[in-house]
């Protein structure tokens, strides 16, 4: 057992973390993601939701303080006109552990895929809500 690591992550994905280098990135991606299709690298963390995996991701994992938004999400799809309510958790998750975050990047569904398939990691949750799709770029500490 250790001490400070939150139970929802598991052995691999800590792994996983800990060989991240700066400037490498991790997509949670929610349960309609095509994570299996698209991961180099994929972890199941399912019946688990993404704020409940990012935050405890946060507690450990440092954002990249050089680029100016680290944090990207998936955008909704021009004509869909849904609102992602979880983007407002996002935020204030984030704003949590890093007090000067300055929002997120957005980027459409086909690029975000892309981007999605050069990272270093995919976590596949059970995440029910829409555009609840988010990379995380490392930093340092």
């Amino acid at each position: 057992m250790l001490k400070g690591i939150p139970g929802i992550l598991p052995p691999e994905l800590l792994k996983v973390l800990a060989e991240m280098g700066h400037g490498d990135e991790i997509v949670l991606a929610d349960g309609n993601f095509p994570a299996a299709s698209t991961a180099a690298r994929l972890i199941r963390s399912d019946g688990h939701g993404v704020p409940e995996v990012l935050d405890a991701i946060l507690k450990l994992f440092p954002l990249d303080t050089f680029v100016a938004k680290p944090v990207v999400l998936m955008g909704v799809v021009p004509g869909d006109h849904y609102h992602p309510v979880i983007w407002e958790a996002f935020q204030k998750i984030i704003t949590t552990h890093e007090p000067g975050f300055a929002g997120f990047e957005t980027v459409d569904r086909f690029a975000f895929y892309e981007r999605a398939r050069r990272a270093y990691a995919i976590v596949a949750t059970g995440e029910k809500a829409r555009y609840a799709n988010i990379i995380l770029k490392k930093g340092i500490l």
